[in-house]
């Protein structure tokens, strides 16, 4: 992948997390994936990117792939580092025939993070990610942009929890269906594409009836910050599994946490207690807005 001198500024960019890199390459890489996630990745020209969904046959989502097309036989996708061994190993199974190379080129790329507003990069790929890119950025450059210090994690982990944008990790992975973590709302399925693993259930639950669990968005205090996979309560009694967090303040937090979803206006509680079993579980304030809206 060309790699032309970056035109951004060391104080543009912030890193994103402890991301890592596969790289899709052959004149089927495209197709190959087209049968394997929830996106339409066949469309993407060279340079457009999406988000997209890697599940198993039941529906449940192995991993969160922001995925970035580099020419017409190279995609690449970012997720979790801890989780990109054992996603290649998982979609190599499937390769057969295809004229398909994958490989984990975590050590070859890290994944910064541009906030909205900063001056454009050119010759690298970027992936969207809300408001803001991710970039792709070949290890031996990775000095032409700002450290990574703990401050800009910080910010970026707490701009990901109010854009409501969620994330799938070793603790967490195969235990959400993709609308529960709203993939339907972000633009990561698409329902009018050919088949792909898991797409038997997502289809049912889109076309045959109304999500019951959904992510949301929490606040909680103390000094213990929730991590993927744990177990809250709200406010109103519902329990919740977390998803994602980030620190607000020394004794504060956000997280976006799968349950039981109510729309407003249907009978939502939001002031009853939890049960005294409960006393002493976590608990968290909310559900607090989304940019997107949940449905009806």
């Amino acid at each position: 992948m060309s790699t032309p001198t970056v035109e951004l500024s060391k104080r543009s960019a912030g890193i994103a997390d402890e991301l890592g890199v596969l790289a899709f390459r052959g004149a089927d890489a495209a197709r190959f994936l087209q049968g394997q996630v929830s996106a339409d990745v066949e469309k993407l020209a060279p340079g457009q990117s999406t988000l997209a969904g890697l599940h198993n046959p039941h529906g449940r989502l192995v991993a969160l792939l922001g995925i970035v097309r580099n020419s017409a036989d190279e995609l690449m996708a970012v997720l979790p580092r801890e989780l990109a061994t054992g996603v290649a190993q998982r979609l190599r199974k499937f390769v057969f025939r295809a004229k398909v190379t994958i490989e984990d080129v975590s050590a070859a790329f890290s994944v910064l993070g541009v906030e909205s507003g900063a001056a454009p990069s050119t010759g690298l790929a970027a992936i969207g990610w809300g408001s803001r890119r991710m970039l792709l950025v070949p290890a031996n450059r990775v000095g032409e942009f700002a450290p990574a210090d703990a401050a800009r994690v910080a910010r970026w982990q707490r701009a990901d929890v109010v854009e409501g944008l969620p994330q799938v990790y070793a603790a967490t992975s195969e235990a959400f269906v993709a609308q529960m973590l709203n993939l339907d709302l972000l633009g990561a399925i698409a329902f009018d594409k050919g088949c792909y693993t898991g797409q038997e259930v997502i289809a049912r639950a889109h076309y045959r009836g109304r999500v019951k669990r959904r992510l949301q968005r929490w606040h909680g205090t103390g000094n213990y910050v929730p991590r993927a996979g744990d177990a809250v309560r709200s406010n109103d009694g519902r329990a919740l599994t977390v998803v994602r967090a980030a620190e607000t303040n020394p004794r504060g937090w956000e997280i976006l946490a799968v349950g039981p979803f109510v729309p407003a206006g249907k009978g939502e509680r939001t002031t009853s207690a939890a049960p005294e079993s409960d006393a002493t579980a976590i608990m968290v304030d909310g559900p607090l807005p989304l940019p997107y809206s949940l449905p009806e």
